[in-house]
């Protein structure tokens, strides 16, 4: 890795204070010294702020800190706000911890929060529990910035006296407190925001937008692997670009190796809005919201910035880190990092009786899958049955789903889902947000259990099954990581994603929408590791329709 400790001069791009103009800038020791204009032209490029992710949590890229930091720098991103609440359910604090120390070891700027929502729900089985007392210890021991997302919205509303323990100890200690209210609007959006929440990242209308905006919230444009929200919410670039900001939410690891917040930018130019408008968005909001110590291009500043060749190609040549050159023409020049695999696995291999199910009512709460959404639909469908027992109908698009309790043996719950549009085979995960069992989708119970049982047989990973091939991708950190090389994991996601799709699915990311299948707190209908359930009215429900 390259340090550089003297100048670069091109266009500079100032969106902390609206500016173009042609300059050098001077930095040493990690900082800017000083920035000096010229008065005409100089340099051979465009020199911009680094971009900022305001909301991701690293552990779905199935890269361990480290690896995501060496792919996200090759298109610029400086910086993250991550959550790492995703490992907090398998291992709680000692999860945390473990992303902590080993994204402290690459030269890139993760900035974690405390997770607000471990177990997102009482309603699911998790693998640890982080209380109050831990996100204190979190706060004043670890440093850490921000209470993450606070997702339990109606523990808010109905003023949960734990979840109210958590705002009030962020609220104390002076730490920006994180939205997650996906439909909230209205009075209840008011209220929801008046205990803390800053920021939203679940918007899917403009109108919801608009109601939180006018609550003071800040809205983060998110477009990631399944949740693509940039095209509902693009005209707050131009109504409310000092309260907007970018993110990825949740990116799998063949997205990132293609694109990051750069491609957001370079839309959102196409599409023609202000260049400083989508700077702020993409650069300065975040660290002025979460008070980062990331450099916005300013003399004092930590010498953090990115070279482009031009405004319409905008093709990162450079991203400078504390000075430092971390990637070059498309190659990072971060090094891998080796790494321990802690886990929390203790499931057995699975036979398909176990993932039969029968009702007594032909007609079935059905759940309807969203392409590039979390929400869901719930629609009531009459299925085939064999005996009692209910069947996949591919033809119709109406497949089993099921989840396995990955932290004990305990029965698999068993529903129906449409849309994704499998022919033959299954696939299946353990990144499951938020608990991380293992969810299956797939028109046969035979091939349902080989995808299951290639995922417990490698302590986590992903899995296609057909007949007798089970292709399995492991993840041996906390069942949802992988310590690999990014880019070779990248690929093997690709190949898995491409099997996927060979066996009929028609989703734009297959394996990102199945995580998402089981994450109650976003409605309408779910299903978790102890039965379907309600994201709306947050109960359980029956399979079948009385």
């Amino acid at each position: 890795m390259q340090t550089m400790s003297d100048s670069i001069a091109g266009l500079i791009l100032d969106p902390l204070n609206r500016r173009t103009y042609y300059g050098t800038v001077y930095f040493s020791g990690g900082n800017i010294d000083r920035i000096e204009p010229s008065e005409g032209p100089v340099g051979e490029g465009v020199i911009l702020p680094g971009f900022v992710d305001a909301h991701v949590h690293v552990e779905s890229s199935m890269l361990i800190p480290s690896e995501f930091a060496r792919l996200a720098v090759v298109h610029g991103t400086t910086s993250t706000v991550s959550d790492p609440h995703e490992i907090g359910n398998v291992l709680g604090v000692e999860g945390v911890r473990y992303m902590i120390r080993n994204g402290g070891e690459v030269p890139f700027k993760f900035h974690f929060g405390a997770p607000s929502c471990v177990p997102a729900t009482s309603f699911e089985t998790a693998g640890a529990t982080i209380t109050a007392d831990d996100i204190r210890e979190l706060f004043e021991k670890d440093g850490l910035l921000y209470l993450s997302e606070m997702m339990n919205f109606p523990g808010v509303l109905f003023r949960d006296p734990m979840v109210m323990e958590k705002l009030e100890i962020a609220k104390e200690l002076g730490r920006r407190i994180d939205g997650h209210a996906p439909g909230l609007r209205g009075d209840a959006a008011a209220r929801y925001a008046a205990e803390g929440p800053s920021t939203d990242h679940e918007c899917f209308t403009i109108e919801e937008a608009l109601d939180k905006l006018a609550c003071g919230m800040s809205i983060l444009i998110r477009e990631g692997s399944a949740a693509k929200n940039y095209e509902a919410l693009k005209p707050l670039i131009a109504s409310h670009p000092d309260k907007v900001m970018f993110c990825s939410d949740d990116k799998h690891p063949n997205d990132l190796a293609d694109g990051h917040i750069n491609t957001i930018v370079r839309r959102a130019l196409r599409d023609g809005f202000d260049l400083m408008d989508v700077l702020r968005c993409a650069c300065v909001n975040p660290v002025k919201h979460y008070g980062l110590h990331v450099g916005l291009l300013q003399p004092g500043d930590p010498a953090d910035f990115i070279l482009i060749d031009n405004l319409e190609r905008f093709t990162v040549h450079k991203t400078f880190i504390n000075g430092s050159v971390v990637a070059e023409n498309g190659i990072s020049l971060i090094g891998r990092v080796e790494a321990h695999e802690p886990n929390n696995f203790n499931t057995s291999l699975k036979t398909p009786e176990q993932f039969a199910v029968q009702v007594q009512s032909p007609t079935l709460r059905v759940i309807e899958a969203l392409d590039g959404q979390l929400v869901t639909n719930e629609v009531h469908v009459t299925v085939q049955t064999d005996n009692g027992e209910v069947l996949s109908d591919s033809e119709h698009d109406i497949l089993k789903l099921v989840v396995v309790n990955r932290y004990s043996d305990e029965p698999p719950a068993v529903a129906f889902i449409k849309n994704f549009g499998l022919h033959r085979g299954a696939i299946a995960s353990c990144v499951a947000h938020d608990s991380h069992n293992i969810i299956a989708v797939g028109v046969t119970d035979a091939d349902i259990c080989s995808a299951v049982n290639g995922v417990i047989a490698a302590r986590g990973g992903i899995s296609v099954a057909f007949g007798d091939s089970v292709k399995t991708l492991p993840l041996p950190v906390a069942g949802i990581m992988s310590t690999e090389d990014g880019y070779r994991v990248a690929e093997q996601y690709a190949h898995l994603d491409r099997l996927a799709k060979e066996l009929g699915s028609g989703l734009s990311a297959p394996f990102m929408t199945l995580s998402f299948m089981g994450l109650l707190v976003i409605p309408a209908l779910k299903l978790s590791d102890k039965g379907l359930f309600d994201g709306s009215r947050f109960e359980f429900v029956s399979l079948a329709v009385e």
